[in-house]
Protein backbone atom coordinates (compact mmCIF):
# COMPACT_ATOMS: atom_id res chain seq x y z
CA UNK A 1 0.00 0.00 0.00
CA UNK A 2 1.46 3.34 -1.09
CA UNK A 3 2.32 5.86 1.59
CA UNK A 4 -0.29 8.62 1.83
CA UNK A 5 0.23 12.19 3.02
CA UNK A 6 -2.40 14.44 4.61
CA UNK A 7 -1.54 18.09 5.24
CA UNK A 8 -3.85 20.41 7.16
CA UNK A 9 -3.28 24.10 6.50
CA UNK A 10 -3.40 26.88 9.09
CA UNK A 11 -1.37 29.45 10.97
CA UNK A 12 0.85 28.40 13.90
CA UNK A 13 0.49 29.82 17.41
CA UNK A 14 -2.28 30.27 19.96
CA UNK A 15 -3.35 33.60 18.46
CA UNK A 16 -4.78 31.83 15.40
CA UNK A 17 -5.73 28.47 16.89
CA UNK A 18 -9.52 28.99 16.92
CA UNK A 19 -9.87 31.09 13.79
CA UNK A 20 -11.70 30.15 10.60
CA UNK A 21 -8.44 29.99 8.67
CA UNK A 22 -7.26 27.13 10.91
CA UNK A 23 -9.88 24.46 10.23
CA UNK A 24 -7.25 22.49 8.31
CA UNK A 25 -5.19 22.28 11.49
CA UNK A 26 -8.32 21.33 13.44
CA UNK A 27 -9.02 18.36 11.17
CA UNK A 28 -5.37 17.27 11.33
CA UNK A 29 -5.52 17.41 15.14
CA UNK A 30 -8.72 15.37 15.14
CA UNK A 31 -7.04 12.70 13.03
CA UNK A 32 -3.95 12.64 15.26
CA UNK A 33 -6.22 12.17 18.27
CA UNK A 34 -8.11 9.32 16.59
CA UNK A 35 -4.85 7.64 15.69
CA UNK A 36 -3.34 8.14 19.16
CA UNK A 37 -0.35 9.68 17.43
CA UNK A 38 1.73 12.57 18.78
CA UNK A 39 3.26 15.24 16.57
CA UNK A 40 7.01 15.39 16.17
CA UNK A 41 9.24 18.04 14.63
CA UNK A 42 10.05 17.29 11.01
CA UNK A 43 13.18 17.79 8.95
CA UNK A 44 11.47 20.71 7.25
CA UNK A 45 9.08 23.51 8.33
CA UNK A 46 6.36 21.27 9.78
CA UNK A 47 5.34 18.88 12.50
CA UNK A 48 4.14 15.40 11.62
CA UNK A 49 2.43 12.31 13.00
CA UNK A 50 2.02 8.80 11.62
CA UNK A 51 -0.71 6.19 11.36
CA UNK A 52 1.04 2.89 10.82
CA UNK A 53 -2.15 0.91 10.24
CA UNK A 54 -3.04 3.04 7.21
CA UNK A 55 0.54 3.83 6.17
CA UNK A 56 -0.15 7.55 6.37
CA UNK A 57 1.77 10.69 7.33
CA UNK A 58 -0.09 13.64 8.83
CA UNK A 59 1.53 17.07 8.58
CA UNK A 60 0.98 20.65 9.75
CA UNK A 61 3.19 23.44 8.38
CA UNK A 62 5.03 25.53 10.95
CA UNK A 63 5.19 28.43 8.49
CA UNK A 64 2.37 30.92 8.15
CA UNK A 65 -0.42 30.09 5.73
CA UNK A 66 1.00 32.04 2.79
CA UNK A 67 4.12 29.82 2.76
CA UNK A 68 2.37 26.47 3.20
CA UNK A 69 3.75 25.07 -0.03
CA UNK A 70 7.27 24.84 1.36
CA UNK A 71 6.16 22.27 3.96
CA UNK A 72 4.01 20.28 1.52
CA UNK A 73 6.86 20.06 -0.99
CA UNK A 74 9.38 19.00 1.67
CA UNK A 75 7.07 16.33 3.08
CA UNK A 76 6.35 14.88 -0.36
CA UNK A 77 10.03 14.82 -1.31
CA UNK A 78 11.33 13.53 2.03
CA UNK A 79 8.85 10.66 2.24
CA UNK A 80 8.59 10.01 -1.49
CA UNK A 81 4.83 10.54 -1.68
CA UNK A 82 3.15 10.90 -5.06
CA UNK A 83 1.03 13.96 -5.77
CA UNK A 84 -2.11 11.85 -6.19
CA UNK A 85 -1.44 10.38 -2.72
CA UNK A 86 -1.26 13.82 -1.08
CA UNK A 87 -4.45 15.30 0.44
CA UNK A 88 -4.48 18.99 1.44
CA UNK A 89 -7.14 20.22 3.89
CA UNK A 90 -8.07 23.89 4.05
CA UNK A 91 -10.80 26.47 4.64
CA UNK A 92 -12.88 27.75 1.74
CA UNK A 93 -14.58 31.14 1.90
CA UNK A 94 -16.63 30.47 -1.25
CA UNK A 95 -18.38 27.47 0.34
CA UNK A 96 -21.02 28.01 3.07
CA UNK A 97 -20.12 27.03 6.60
CA UNK A 98 -20.77 23.34 7.46
CA UNK A 99 -20.37 22.12 3.87
CA UNK A 100 -17.47 20.06 2.50
CA UNK A 101 -16.03 19.59 -0.97
CA UNK A 102 -13.66 16.79 -1.93
CA UNK A 103 -11.89 17.25 -5.27
CA UNK A 104 -9.11 15.57 -7.23
CA UNK A 105 -7.57 18.84 -8.41
CA UNK A 106 -8.30 22.52 -8.93
CA UNK A 107 -7.03 26.06 -8.78
CA UNK A 108 -6.24 28.21 -5.77
CA UNK A 109 -9.01 30.77 -6.10
CA UNK A 110 -8.32 33.44 -3.49
CA UNK A 111 -6.68 31.04 -1.02
CA UNK A 112 -3.06 32.09 -0.56
CA UNK A 113 -2.07 28.89 1.19
CA UNK A 114 -3.20 26.79 -1.77
CA UNK A 115 -1.58 29.27 -4.12
CA UNK A 116 1.70 28.59 -2.32
CA UNK A 117 1.19 24.82 -2.54
CA UNK A 118 0.52 25.00 -6.27
CA UNK A 119 3.59 27.19 -6.80
CA UNK A 120 5.88 24.78 -4.91
CA UNK A 121 4.43 21.66 -6.55
CA UNK A 122 4.20 23.16 -10.01
CA UNK A 123 0.79 21.55 -10.42
CA UNK A 124 -2.86 21.79 -9.35
CA UNK A 125 -3.31 18.01 -9.59
CA UNK A 126 -3.47 16.99 -5.95
CA UNK A 127 -6.52 15.90 -3.92
CA UNK A 128 -8.00 18.44 -1.55
CA UNK A 129 -10.69 18.69 1.10
CA UNK A 130 -12.25 22.15 1.25
CA UNK A 131 -14.13 23.06 4.40
CA UNK A 132 -16.71 25.81 4.02
CA UNK A 133 -16.39 28.87 6.25
CA UNK A 134 -18.49 31.30 4.20
CA UNK A 135 -21.91 32.81 4.75
CA UNK A 136 -21.49 35.34 7.55
CA UNK A 137 -18.80 37.60 6.15
CA UNK A 138 -20.97 40.62 5.44
CA UNK A 139 -18.93 43.71 4.51
CA UNK A 140 -15.77 42.51 6.25
CA UNK A 141 -12.66 42.08 4.11
CA UNK A 142 -11.78 38.43 3.58
CA UNK A 143 -8.39 38.81 5.27
CA UNK A 144 -10.16 40.02 8.42
CA UNK A 145 -13.00 37.50 8.37
CA UNK A 146 -10.83 34.40 8.00
CA UNK A 147 -8.68 35.40 10.98
CA UNK A 148 -11.66 35.78 13.31
CA UNK A 149 -12.98 33.09 15.64
CA UNK A 150 -16.15 31.26 14.67
CA UNK A 151 -19.35 32.87 15.93
CA UNK A 152 -21.54 31.26 18.59
CA UNK A 153 -23.81 29.36 16.21
CA UNK A 154 -20.86 28.10 14.16
CA UNK A 155 -18.98 27.05 17.28
CA UNK A 156 -21.84 24.76 18.27
CA UNK A 157 -21.72 22.97 14.91
CA UNK A 158 -17.96 23.04 14.46
CA UNK A 159 -17.17 19.73 16.24
CA UNK A 160 -19.57 17.93 13.87
CA UNK A 161 -17.97 19.61 10.86
CA UNK A 162 -14.48 18.59 12.00
CA UNK A 163 -15.60 15.01 12.69
CA UNK A 164 -17.20 14.74 9.27
CA UNK A 165 -14.11 16.13 7.59
CA UNK A 166 -11.91 13.64 9.45
CA UNK A 167 -14.27 10.87 8.32
CA UNK A 168 -13.78 12.03 4.73
CA UNK A 169 -9.99 11.84 5.04
CA UNK A 170 -10.13 8.34 6.50
CA UNK A 171 -12.52 7.29 3.74
CA UNK A 172 -10.00 8.58 1.18
CA UNK A 173 -7.23 6.60 2.87
CA UNK A 174 -9.28 3.42 2.94
CA UNK A 175 -11.19 3.56 -0.35
CA UNK A 176 -9.71 6.23 -2.64
CA UNK A 177 -10.75 9.61 -4.00
CA UNK A 178 -13.67 8.50 -6.20
CA UNK A 179 -15.38 6.70 -3.32
CA UNK A 180 -14.86 9.70 -1.04
CA UNK A 181 -16.24 12.15 -3.59
CA UNK A 182 -19.30 9.98 -4.15
CA UNK A 183 -19.92 9.62 -0.44
CA UNK A 184 -19.20 13.13 0.82
CA UNK A 185 -20.01 15.44 -2.10
CA UNK A 186 -23.76 14.99 -1.80
CA UNK A 187 -26.62 16.15 0.36
CA UNK A 188 -27.43 13.81 3.23
CA UNK A 189 -30.64 14.87 4.92
CA UNK A 190 -30.02 12.60 7.89
CA UNK A 191 -26.86 14.47 8.87
CA UNK A 192 -26.83 17.65 10.92
CA UNK A 193 -23.87 18.73 8.81
CA UNK A 194 -24.96 19.59 5.29
CA UNK A 195 -22.76 18.12 2.57
CA UNK A 196 -23.70 19.31 -0.90
CA UNK A 197 -22.57 18.30 -4.34
CA UNK A 198 -19.78 20.37 -5.84
CA UNK A 199 -20.84 22.67 -8.63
Amino acid sequence: MALKLIVGLGNPGTRYAKTRHNVGFMVADQLAQRWHSDYRSGRGPYVYARDGSRNAILGKPSTYMNNSGEAVRHLMDYYGVAMTDTMVIFDELDIPFNQLRVRKAGGAGTHRGIRSVIQHLGSEDFPRLRIGIGGNQGPKPAEVYVLEAFDTAETKLLPEVIERAADAVEDWLDYGIDHTMNRFNQTNQTDDVAIKEDS
